[in-house]
C-alpha cells in the first residue's frame, strides 16, 4: 500500500513513540490526524515540542481512547490507523489494574469497532514485547507462547486477541505490530535508558536501579518508527502478527555500565528494592526475532545500540528538555 496522501489517524500521538511516528508519517507526505488524551491545559504532550511548520501540518483530534464515541468521530475518512494510545507502566499496573482494562482492552475494541464501521483500509494495532513474557526459547519469534506477567501484558495479550478476531470473524485489515524495547528522547522516565540518563546528568554519583540480571532486546525509536511504516505498506502483514526487534541482547547492568562510560565513569550502581518487580512477574530474558519483519517487508534496521544511546544521551543534555523530568522520584 502507498501511504503517501493517505489520510492517516495516529492514537497515543502525544506519547513517545507516538510523536517519532507522526513526525516521520510527516515525512512520507501523509495526513496526518494526531489523537491526543483530551485535558483542560489544552496540552498536546511531545507534539507540543513539534515546530509550528510540523503542527500546522497536523490535524489534532482531543479525546478520550476509551469513549467509542470520540474514537469513531477520530476515525471519519481515514485510510489507515496506527494505534499506539496505551497505558503502558508496568509497576503502575500492580495497583491499578482497572485502568489498564479500560484504556488498553477496550479502547482497543473501540478502535477496532470504529475502522470496521467507517471501513478504514488498514489498522496497525501496537502490541508489546511483554506479552511474551521470560523466553521460553531465542530468539523469541511469533509462534512464542504468550504469558501474562503483569496486568499490563495481560491486557496488551487481551488487545492482541480481539485484534485478531476482528480480523478473522470481519476480514477486518489488521496487523499487531510488536515493538520490543524501544528507546530515544522523549522517552518517559519510567524506562530503564532515561531512567540512568536522567540521574547521571542531574550529577548523580549513584544511581537507583532494579533487577540488574534481565536481559532485554533494545532498539531505537526511529527504527521501531519505521518499522510501524513498513508494516503499513506490505500488502503481507495483513492478518499478521510482526515483532520488530534487533536479535541482540543486553542485560540491565551491563547496559547501565555501558551509560555510565559514555557519561560519568566515576559513577556506581546501587540496587533499589522498591524498584524490582514480583518474583514471578519479572521477564528475566527478551531476545527477539526479526526474521519475519524482514522477510514481509523492506525493514532493515539502520541503527545500533551505540548509535541510538548517543543522540538520546545528546537529546537529555539539553538543559530544556531535562527539566521535563524529576530526577528525585522513583517514576512508575
Amino acid at each position: 500500500m502507498e501511504i503517501s496522501n493517505k489520510k492517516i489517524l495516529v492514537t497515543g500521538a502525544d506519547g513517545f513513540i507516538g510523536s517519532h511516528l507522526v513526525e516521520a508519517l510527516l515525512e512520507e507526505k501523509c495526513k496526518v490526524r494526531a489523537f491526543v488524551y483530551y485535558n483542560s491545559f489544552n496540552n498536546w504532550g511531545w507534539l507540543d515540542t513539534l515546530s509550528k511548520d510540523k503542527l500546522k501540518n497536523i490535524d489534532v483530534f482531543t479525546g478520550d481512547i476509551r469513549d467509542p464515541y470520540g474514537v469513531r468521530k477520530s476515525a471519519e475518512d481515514i485510510d489507515v490507523i496506527f494505534h499506539l494510545a496505551a497505558l503502558i507502566a508496568i509497576p503502575f499496573s500492580y495497583h491499578s489494574p482497572d485502568s489498564y482494562i479500560d484504556t488498553n482492552v477496550k479502547g482497543t475494541l473501540n478502535i477496532l469497532q470504529a475502522a470496521r464501521d467507517k471501513k478504514c483500509k488498514k489498522v496497525i494495532v501496537t502490541s508489546t514485547s511483554e506479552v511474551y513474557g521470560t523466553a521460553r526459547y531465542v530468539p523469541i519469534d511469533e509462534n512464542h507462547p504468550l504469558q501474562g506477567q503483569s496486568p499490563y501484558s495481560a491486557t496488551k495479550i487481551a488487545a492482541d486477541k480481539i485484534a485478531e478476531s476482528f480480523y478473522r470473524s470481519f476480514n477486518l485489515s489488521v496487523c499487531i505490530f510488536r515493538p520490543f524495547n524501544t528507546f530515544g528522547p522523549r522517552q518517559s522516565a519510567r524506562a530503564i535508558i532515561p531512567t540512568i540518563i536522567i540521574q547521571l546528568l542531574s550529577g548523580r554519583n549513584k544511581i537507583k536501579l532494579g533487577s540488574l540480571y534481565p536481559t532485554r532486546d533494545i532498539i531505537f525509536v526511529k527504527d521501531t518508527v519505521q518499522g510501524f511504516i513498513e508494516v503499513a505498506k506490505s500488502e503481507r502483514t495483513i492478518g499478521e502478527e510482526i515483532n520488530v526487534a534487533t536479535q541482540k541482547e543486553i542485560s540491565v547492568g551491563d547496559l547501565a555500565k555501558k551509560i555510565i562510560n559514555m557519561i560519568n565513569p566515576k559513577a556506581t550502581i546501587a540496587v533499589d528494592r522498591v524498584r524490582i518487580r514480583p518474583k514471578n512477574s519479572e521477564v528475566e530474558r527478551l531476545l527477539g526475532s526479526n526474521e519475519k519483519i524482514i522477510k514481509l517487508t523492506n525493514w532493515r534496521q539502520k541503527y545500533s545500540l551505540e548509535d541510538g544511546i548517543r543522540k538520546t544521551i545528546e537529546w537529555f543534555k539539553v538543559k530544556e528538555n531535562l527539566r521535563k523530568y524529576k530526577d528525585e522520584i522513583y517514576n512508575l
